[in-house]
């Protein structure tokens, strides 16, 4: 176990090298060329005409509304993932080898059917999570990122809800395909979260206030895991059928998610004075040697694509497809 987590962190450690090898910032006041302003406000209203300083940033009730939705959010999506196998293999049993009787006592073969199933939807899901990210992140764009966030606690509290009631009528497919939508809203509160941190505190300190911001990450990957496992032995403890463990668990997450609604509901644009003065930004921007717009803005901005640039995208992309076909391959095995 510790060689398989000191491999996986050096791949990990090379994988994002390689990403940030091809990364680059733009200068201040750089614009993509032909971009024009929006006219109408509608879905950007909060988005911030100025910038807040790290040391005020955190201190603000939006940096901790926003830290509740992140944990609430992710502390749900933690549970689904860490129930996800077992869950379905007591929930469904012998449903998902085709027998009629879910409690049906399993052949050695069955049983290895049955775990391949459940293995299966755990890499489907890891699939939702990363497309999730992908298509929730745009979506922001589109239509905000606080309505995004209400999409991700309504949807996946009706999601939570409705998961019982698919295990009780044995409806696997619903199971599986609610189960996919809850962790594709996982992964995209992760991605749309800095997002999020630069519309209301400015792009200048975000990637700081972002750190310290996955503090939430943190706390929801200690304290849901231990939430979950105890729900789940204290039920088993009191004689509760192991295909009716989950219910209250996944009912208590809708309910941690509601919590999250109303935090993100609280969400407002921070206070003219909380944004730093011309000044200050300045001198900030002074001690990180930021240049200003120069003629060579767009060679800024993108960076030369040479050989240096190949050999960073294939180092972010092979694992990716790698991982990518895993994932499939497992998936297969559900259907």
């Amino acid at each position: 176990m510790a060689m398989t987590l000191i491999t996986m962190g050096v791949i990990y450690a090379i994988v994002m090298a390689c990403g940030a090898i091809g990364f680059r910032v733009p200068p201040n006041g750089w614009k993509p060329a032909g971009w024009v302003p929006p006219k109408k406000a509608s879905a950007n209203a909060m988005i911030a005409h100025g910038h807040v300083h790290l040391n005020t940033a955190w201190k603000t009730k939006q940096f901790w509304l926003i830290w509740g939705v992140l944990f609430l959010n992710v502390t749900a999506g933690i549970a689904v993932i860490s129930m996800a196998s077992p869950m379905l293999q007591d929930v469904f049993g012998g449903a998902l080898v085709g027998l009629d009787d879910r409690e049906a006592v399993l052949s050695a073969a069955q049983k290895a059917a049955v775990v391949a199933a459940a293995a299966g939807l755990v890499g489907l899901i890891s699939l939702f999570n990363s497309v999730g990210r992908l298509f929730w992140a745009s979506l922001s764009d589109k239509i905000g990122r606080k309505n995004t966030y209400y999409c991700f606690f309504v949807i996946g509290i009706v999601m939570y809800c409705l998961l019982p009631m698919w295990g009780h009528l044995g409806m696997a497919g619903l199971f599986v395909i609610s189960i996919c939508v809850i962790l594709s809203m996982y992964g995209g509160g992760f991605a749309t979260v800095p997002a999020y941190l630069a519309d209301i505190f400015g792009t200048q300190m975000v990637g700081a206030i972002h750190g310290r911001l996955l503090t939430a990450w943190t706390a929801a990957g200690l304290v849901g895991p231990l939430i979950i496992a105890a729900l789940r032995q204290a039920q088993l403890d009191a004689g509760v059928e192991p295909s009716l463990v989950y219910d209250r668990t996944l009912y208590i997450m809708a309910g941690l998610l509601f919590l999250g609604l109303i935090c993100n509901a609280l969400v407002k644009p921070v206070k003219p004075e909380q944004q730093m003065s011309d000044e200050e930004l300045a001198r900030e921007r002074a001690l990180q040697k930021e240049d200003t717009v120069s003629a060579n803005a767009e060679t800024a901005a993108r960076g030369s694509f040479g050989v240096g640039g190949v050999l960073a995208w294939l180092g972010v992309g092979v694992p990716f497809l790698i991982g990518l076909y895993i994932a499939l391959a497992k998936a297969a095995a559900l259907f």
